[in-house]
């Protein structure tokens, strides 16, 4: 057992539950301020990656030098999407269960269309490259240069989100948007334009995550939907709407996966994560830390 003390698990937790926390962050400003069920969320981090990978593989151009182009191409997939599948939608005030429900349906579609696109553009083979991967000794664990990279780009994400959410006045107009809705429009909040920053964001922080996963992961046009549900069961786990609280799941998660896996088999991961989303549904509906409040 003296294993589960290895600052090598440790490292793997940590980056890991980094990873979650930045996608998870994406789903959960879209959920929070338009209540939309993206459930293509995983595809839009395939995009990401892909963008990267192409990007050093053609040009010759380093992931993370490509991570400010690669969150704008995702993010202008979710202006796209909005304008003209969400908007009108979203401007009719339909009730929170209708809206959920034409969006689960909706980006279903959107889901299997950007992975047969995919497929089609780039053959369902898995691609890899190589970027920063020596590997480093420090304290005894060994870390590859891209491993570090992805903890510490993340780390900044998040602590940059946060900042923003907490001192400008958008993140302000965020926050309110998410916890009540019609109180956010009536004290003059332009909850269009609040809700196109959103999107930007959400969609924006899911592309970079693809990017920083391409590093040190094999690409696919199916490897979104693993990160779909893991972003799911974060959020739920977290609460739906609550950003601090997804934060936080998202290591949570992490850390008893790779734990938990290191006491079992790598075949259980995929037991384990729908066994949490379950348990969790079952025993604490409104998240470890509660879902925001909502209009």
């Amino acid at each position: 057992m003296d294993f589960l003390l290895s600052g090598q698990l440790l490292f793997a937790a940590l980056v890991l539950g980094s990873v979650y926390a930045v996608i998870a962050l994406g789903l959960n400003l879209v959920y929070g301020t338009m209540r939309l069920l993206n459930i293509a969320h995983g595809e839009i981090v395939m995009v990401g990656a892909y963008a990267a990978f192409w990007g050093f593989s053609l040009l010759g151009l380093s992931p993370l030098a490509a991570l400010p182009v690669v969150g704008v191409l995702t993010g202008a997939i979710g202006l796209v999407l909005y304008r003209t599948l969400f908007r009108a939608q979203l401007a009719a005030n339909k009730p929170v269960a209708q809206l959920e429900a034409s969006s689960l349906l909706l980006f279903f579609g959107v889901s299997i269309v950007m992975q047969n696109l995919a497929s089609l553009a780039f053959t369902a083979t898995p691609r890899a490259y190589q970027h920063l991967d020596t590997v480093y000794q420090i304290g005894g664990v060994a870390m590859t240069g891209n491993r570090i990279a992805t903890l510490v780009v993340s780390v900044a994400i998040l602590v940059a989100v946060l900042l923003f959410l907490n001192r400008s006045i958008y993140g302000l107009a965020v926050k309110a948007l998410i916890q009540h809705r019609d109180a956010a429009r009536v004290v003059g909040i332009n909850v269009d334009r609040v809700q196109t920053v959103s999107i930007l964001a959400g969609f924006g922080i899911a592309g970079i995550a693809g990017a920083l996963v391409s590093m040190a992961e094999q690409i696919s046009p199916f490897m979104g939907f693993p990160f779909t549900i893991a972003s799911f069961v974060v959020i739920i786990m977290g609460g739906l709407g609550n950003i601090v609280g997804g934060i936080m799941a998202g290591f949570l998660l992490a850390f008893i996966e790779i734990y938990a896996v290191a006491l079992t088999s790598a075949n259980f991961r995929s037991i384990l994560i729908y066994g949490i989303f379950v348990g969790i549904l079952v025993l604490r509906p409104q998240g470890l830390l509660g879902k925001a409040r909502r209009s």
